[in-house]
């Protein structure tokens, strides 16, 4: 499906350029009411991380639901995550998040959850999209929407984290930082671990609009080293800024991706006989993690990049473990999307079922060494369809042979085509991706 508005993860892009404007926000907001609440005249739930410009898309996305006759439930600051789930526990028709996820604060979007606390199907998105072409025209006053508050939205959320989390176990003795990148988990992730027995020590907890994602949460991981070896931790957990996706530094310092948290999770599954099937990485995922589950007599497979993708792949299997390298963990045996919080007490508990550190859980996967890079473009582009870079492509590959990977995408978010090079040989590996991206960046 083409879609006009909507990306790989709902619609995002800078404040005050279309669509990220109020007047779009608020047209949007009557025509998603329109087809969400189209056969009953129930609530959309709305949330939003901290970012300054949640509160005007609040107001106008109120203001769009209100003039399609649909109730809203205001959440306040929310992780995406708990937006999902106060969607389901709610009985609403839908969950509506503000949130540009890990980029800065001057980008925002809208992304949406369906009754189920999933991603929308496509051809919802496709409804929608096809209302907003339609003239915005507003009920009568006696069929307007009301708006209310969720005053214990937050209590809620914590409480349904801590479900999560083994009952036979608690988190006393641990020592734990916590970066909720002055994000929507500010309030509700170090009350998750406290609650659970650990001894937590706060970073990123102080959003003042401005400061999401700014040196700190999962996009900054400096912050967080310097902090476990300063509290001698035992491990340090970064959110993003919305909470949908996590990664970590253990006591020594060295910092853990999402690969590397998939294969704790994925290898404690099986330890337990709870794994019910293989585990879904993406074209991203390390070489590393593919292999070390092979050695598992673990199925894998990849699908695209985005957790959508990942989703849609565990369902058509049936199975319940998947993620991304950059910190989206779907574990469907717990909720129904990627949960930061959810993902760091999976991890949490295998180190508590094992009695080991997370270090020596992860002794099973050698990860290759993998180099990305970003080239940013003034536009997109199909960066396939340039013969210099087609020609650059195919002598990685050759270069590379069966030792290593390489693969070119666009962002699905951003601006940007990634290239990424992995193999045995780190020097070969940074020395093919910085050829590579220099053809791409020269050529488009």
């Amino acid at each position: 499906m083409t879609r006009k508005y909507f990306g790989t993860d709902g619609i995002r892009g800078r404040v005050g350029e279309f669509p990220i404007t109020p007047e779009f926000v608020l047209k949007l907001g009557w025509a998603a009411g329109r087809v969400l609440a189209r056969h009953t005249s129930g609530k959309i739930l709305i949330g939003k991380d901290t970012r300054i410009s949640g509160y005007m898309f609040e107001s106008a996305l109120e203001a769009g639901l209100s003039a399609a006759g649909v109730d809203c439930h205001l959440l306040g600051p929310m992780p995406t995550p708990g937006i999902a789930y106060l969607t389901r526990a709610l009985f609403a028709e839908a969950g509506i998040v503000i949130s540009a996820s890990h980029n800065p604060y001057h980008d925002n979007g809208i992304k949406f959850f369906s009754a189920q606390g999933s991603k929308l199907p496509d051809e919802v998105e496709q409804a929608i999209e096809a209302e907003l072409d339609k003239e915005l025209r507003c009920n009568e006053s006696s069929e307007l929407g009301k708006a209310a508050r969720v005053e214990d939205a937050a209590g809620r959320y914590i409480e349904f984290c801590k479900s999560t989390f083994p009952s036979q176990y608690d988190l006393r003795g641990m020592k734990i930082v916590v970066d909720c990148a002055n994000g929507a988990t500010y309030h509700i992730a170090p009350k998750v671990f406290a609650e659970l027995g650990a001894t937590v020590f706060i970073v990123g907890d102080q959003p003042d609009g401005l400061n999401i994602n700014a040196g700190c949460g999962s996009t900054h991981l400096e912050l967080l080293q310097e902090k476990v070896a300063q509290y001698q931790a035992d491990i340090g957990i970064a959110l993003d800024g919305d909470g949908d996706r996590v990664l970590m530094v253990d006591a020594t310092g060295r910092i853990i991706d999402g690969d590397e948290l998939l294969y704790v999770v994925a290898m404690h599954r099986q330890q337990t006989g709870s794994l019910n099937g293989g585990v879904v990485g993406t074209l991203m995922s390390n070489l590393g993690l593919e292999h070390a589950f092979r050695k598992e007599k673990i199925a894998f497979k990849r699908a695209s990049v985005g957790d959508r993708y990942v989703m849609e792949r565990l369902l058509e299997d049936n199975w319940i473990l998947g993620g991304e390298s950059s910190g989206h963990i779907i574990c469907l045996d717990r909720t129904t999307t990627g949960d930061g919080i959810v993902s760091a007490l999976q991890v949490l508990a295998a180190m508590k079922d094992n009695g080991s550190s997370l270090q020596d859980l992860l002794k099973g996967m050698e990860k290759y060494p993998q180099v990305l890079l970003n080239v940013r473009l003034a536009e997109k582009v199909d960066v396939l369809a340039c013969k210099p870079v087609k020609e650059a492509l195919r002598g990685a590959e050759n270069e590379l042979a069966d030792r290593g990977r390489v693969l070119l995408r666009a962002s699905g978010t951003e601006p940007l085509i990634r290239v990424m090079v992995e193999g045995q040989d780190a020097a070969q590996v940074k020395n093919v991706a910085q050829q590579l991206a220099d053809v791409v960046e020269s050529s488009l």
